[in-house]
């Protein structure tokens, strides 16, 4: 059984570890706010940025789009995986959730697949699977427009010089402080929703000089839009399951406390107990032996 003193240092250790990480999730509900808020702002814009490409794809004849890398479909030879995960650990199953995720899904592949990372730890979990990493990016804390062109650019290139014939994005979807949900889905060759019912659905679209034109830039900022607001959502992610975490990991060590405190006092007792019991058990052999 513990001494008094093993007990009262291992109510202090928890104690300053409980301080700890109430002040982790303090910071994480911080910077998740602030992360909350680009992220919600980001997904109009984006959604309006998808209707409008629909339009322009829905523009262009089958020919037309073989001719744009990004939208030409093509025989996969070999896939290229875009993994998003965090740079730091304590933030429970969101990095373990969203690797696996990309592994299983590369595991379900019959051709060849490469991975380009986000984060650190996406880097090492991945060279610890032993998988073939071709790039690696650190995820800034907030993310911007031009940290996410890079990134896409580089997966662009990949795509139209035949190193990769698929660019998938595996990330977390940012659903609520409590819900973030990993996915694997297909970022290149762009899927717009074309065809006549698209085009003519809606509020019609004015394009100048004409909508061919302009497609293929834009394409490319479609591109960095999808990347930067996938970086929003991994972050906002990110700073929630961390949260979350630090909370859960403060309540139990404050549960710790109690039980370690209610364990000492049973000890202090139970001391206090066997020295009177001592006491008074000498004192009446020495009643016995006067006698």
């Amino acid at each position: 059984m513990a001494t008094l003193r093993e007990i009262r240092k291992r109510i202090r250790s928890v104690q300053n570890i409980s301080k700890v990480t109430r002040a982790m999730q303090t910071v994480s509900a911080s910077r998740m706010r602030r992360a909350q808020l680009m992220t919600l702002a980001t997904r109009p814009y984006a959604d309006k940025s998808w209707e409008v490409l629909g339009h322009l794809a829905g523009r262009l004849s089958p020919e037309q789009r073989r001719a744009l890398p990004l939208l030409a479909p093509r025989p996969v030879h070999a896939i290229e995986v875009l993994l998003i995960a965090g740079s730091r650990g304590l933030c429970g199953g969101y990095n373990h959730n969203v690797v696996n995720a990309a592994i299983d899904f590369a595991a379900q592949q019959t051709v060849p697949v490469r991975f380009v990372t986000v984060g650190r730890k996406a880097r090492e979990y991945l060279a610890r699977y032993g998988r073939e990493i071709v790039a690696d990016f650190d995820l800034p804390d907030p993310p911007s427009a031009d940290d996410a062109r890079p990134i896409a650019r580089l997966v662009c290139d990949d795509l139209e010089r035949g190193a990769a014939d698929q660019v998938w994005l595996a990330s977390t979807q940012f659903v609520s402080t409590m819900t973030q949900r990993p996915q694997v889905r297909l970022l290149l060759p762009i899927q717009a929703v074309g065809g006549a019912e698209t085009a003519s659905a809606g509020v019609p679209y004015i394009f100048e000089p004409d909508a061919e034109s302009i497609l293929e830039p834009m394409l490319r900022r479609f591109l960095d839009l999808q990347v930067y607001r996938a970086l929003l959502e991994a972050l906002a992610s990110e700073h929630s399951a961390r949260m979350v975490a630090m909370r859960s990991a403060t309540d139990n060590a404050l549960r710790l406390i109690d039980e370690l405190t209610l364990g000492y006092n049973k000890a202090r007792q139970e001391a206090i107990t066997k020295e009177l019991i001592d006491i008074v058990g000498g004192a009446a052999a020495l009643a016995q032996t006067r006698v």
